[in-house]
């Protein structure tokens, strides 16, 4: 199977913003907010990925046709952080998640954390699949309040080390 993630850069930033609405309305389910009044959702992670250099915008690319994103945030630090992940609907349950998240995990080896919400049974079991995937066993899980949001219940935090040279 062809690469499926590879390096956004500002062209492709359109391509994110568009998927960024797919995203921000599926997890308006688990968090229980509404757009914006000009219909956009809060999109400071999406504005940050493309300018901070310690992140990493992936385009997430099936077939020719965008199929959702990754955010790394922390490439500079101890751990790397999945910040954001989506895949888009018609694209869900085909392995093309999975081969995403491998692919840009291999482009940074080492220790990794992603977060999701317990709510969302879909990336509950995704996530668990990924780490089971990528480091067998040798994965841990907890639960962590969401900072400066004591009104949300805990994220689940999944974390997992990546070994240099890992899925390629």
């Amino acid at each position: 199977m062809p690469d499926i993630a590879r390096l956004a850069n500002n062209a492709d930033r359109p391509i994110v913003e568009r998927l960024w609405l797919m995203f921000s309305h599926d997890l308006s389910e688990f968090h229980g907010q509404l757009p914006n009044p000009d219909g956009t959702f809060r999109s400071d992670r999406l504005h940050t990925a493309f300018t901070d250099p310690d992140w990493a915008p992936y385009l997430l690319v099936s077939h020719g046709h965008p199929a959702g994103f990754a955010f790394v945030r922390a490439l500079a630090g101890p751990t790397r952080v999945l910040n954001s992940f989506f895949i888009v609907r018609g694209a869900r349950r085909k392995g093309i998640g999975l081969q995403a998240v491998q692919e840009v995990v291999a482009s940074h080896p080492g220790p990794w954390e992603v977060a999701f919400q317990d709510a969302n049974m879909a990336a509950v079991r995704f996530w668990r699949r990924v780490a089971t995937e990528i480091a067998g066993e040798a994965w841990a899980e907890e639960r962590r309040p969401v900072p400066h949001r004591p009104e949300l219940p805990p994220d689940v935090w999944i974390s997992f080390r990546v070994p240099v040279r890992a899925f390629r």
